[in-house]
């Protein structure tokens, strides 16, 4: 449902934003469960969702490993777009096919 949601809802750039992550401002997804996960390793667009509900992507100084939700990666093509992109910037996340 993570998924479905995170593609059916619109969201604004955060001010908290950096140069780990695009932090979103939105409608929080619901969580299947609460808290961290067991840390897993972690790839540049991942689309992470802590606690508070609202999507990050990961950029270029995010960390190695992460403990809460992965549902996405970003197409690695729009990466530079999303990195750039100031606060109060309209977000969408559209699934793509596998490559």
């Amino acid at each position: 449902r993570g998924r479905h949601d995170l593609t059916a809802r619109a969201y604004r750039v955060s001010p908290a934003s950096n140069r780990i992550g695009l932090r979103t401002e939105g409608p929080a997804l619901e969580r299947a469960r609460e808290g961290e996960l067991p840390s897993e390793g972690m790839v540049l667009g991942a689309v992470q969702v802590p606690p508070d509900g609202r999507p990050v992507v990961f950029l270029a100084d995010h960390p190695t490993t992460g403990g809460y939700p992965v549902i996405a990666v970003v197409h690695p093509p729009d990466l530079p777009a999303a990195a750039q992109a100031p606060p109060g910037t309209p977000v969408r996340f559209v699934p793509v096919g596998r490559h």
